[in-house]
């Protein structure tokens, strides 16, 4: 009867875990349909404004954020895959850990989102495709954000969402 009862536990206990998993498929979805439309419509290293500080754009990156590494000789693939995998791992005990916590649970549900669909792209192509490029014109001069994709962005609204959550803790402490 204890087996089953921490059986029972156990798949309550998960259940509250799908809805944060359905937000990163969700993500992971996105950002490879994303990624697969701007491998089919556009030639690599190509650039088509969009606004006054928008450019899609097509190129490759094998290195991690801001092409860090992106030179090496391809230990970095496996490196970079190996340290998101075990990020992905820590994140899917953290949201285990943390159920009644909604906003660091969606959170970390970005970041996994996130951090999957980019793997994806190192297991896959051996690099990831990047797409989105800002930037500013001031005085002629254009300074760019290096390019990047919807992973990226859902891994940084990731920080951003554990930021306010670690804040709002905070405050509450203080109160």
């Amino acid at each position: 009867m204890p087996s089953a009862l921490s059986g029972t536990t156990f798949s309550a206990r998960s259940a509250r875990v799908w809805p944060w998993l359905l937000v990163s498929l969700v993500i992971i979805l996105a950002d490879q349909f994303s990624k697969w439309l701007v491998r089919h419509d556009f030639p690599l290293n190509s650039s088509l404004p969009v606004t006054g500080f928008f450019n899609l754009v097509y190129i490759h990156n094998p290195g991690a954020a801001f092409s860090f590494l992106a030179g090496q000789p391809g230990w970095q693939r496996w490196f970079f895959t190996a340290l998101s995998l075990a990020a992905s791992a820590l994140i899917l005990w953290l949201l285990l850990r943390n159920r009644g916590k909604p906003l660091f649970s969606l959170a970390l549900a970005f970041i996994l989102g996130g951090a999957l669909g980019n793997v994806i792209d190192r297991v896959l192509w051996g690099k990831v495709t990047d797409f989105l490029d800002f930037y500013i014109t001031l005085n002629g001069q254009q300074w760019h954000w290096p390019a990047f994709n919807l992973a990226d962005s859902a891994i940084f609204i990731g920080a951003v969402l554990l930021i306010l959550d670690e804040l709002r803790r905070t405050r509450k402490q203080h109160l």
